[in-house]
């Protein structure tokens, strides 16, 4: 018995149980399909900047998020943005019409999409043991390669409007040196 508490520590105490997420690191190709029954792949967007939204329908916060993102896909989608939503709560997984009322109550105005839990927390660079909080927010560079993310804690410049807009101009701009942000 000593040996298994040994071992049980030795686990948690080790760097890969709680995943720390690099940034920049590549983006890793995400398919999901919409509330419409349309495959989305983020793979498929290269060329433009991707901003992502990792939510749970059921969350306030993620309702407000996503209406901001929708305001930034209107301004700046012309510019190259594309926004994404990626609904990971287990009652939006397997019903795509929770999905879609998320989608009409918040006139959101891009496509809303479901993925398991897991698959989620690995393209986050998280742990099944690490806490997290939702939004969860993602920025992808025009090649491909994740420039800011959120913490686990949902804690992050990236929740604030006008810093996020400042961050996806310099981006759409071509600019690179926004690297170390969040």
């Amino acid at each position: 018995m000593k040996w298994l508490a040994s071992l049980t520590l030795a686990l948690c105490l080790s760097p890969g149980v709680f995943a720390q997420s690099r940034v920049p690191r590549p983006a890793d190709d995400l398919r999901l399909t919409d509330s419409n029954g349309k495959p989305l792949s983020i793979r498929g967007d290269r060329g433009k900047v991707v901003l992502i939204e990792f939510l749970y329908t059921t969350c306030p916060h993620c309702q407000a998020t996503a209406r901001m993102f929708t305001k930034l896909q209107d301004e700046l989608g012309p510019r190259g943005l594309r926004v994404v939503g990626v609904a990971f709560n287990p009652k939006a997984e397997h019903n795509a019409a929770v999905i879609g009322d998320f989608v009409k109550s918040g006139n959101i105005n891009f496509p809303v999409g479901a993925a398991p839990q897991d698959t989620v927390l690995n393209y986050l660079g998280f742990s099944m043991m690490e806490r997290f909080m939702v939004p969860q927010i993602v920025v992808i560079d025009r090649e491909g390669v994740i420039r800011a993310q959120t913490d686990a804690a949902s804690s992050s410049p990236l929740r604030d409007e006008t810093y996020l807009r400042s961050f996806l101009r310099d981006l759409l701009a071509g600019s690179h040196s926004t690297s170390s942000h969040p």
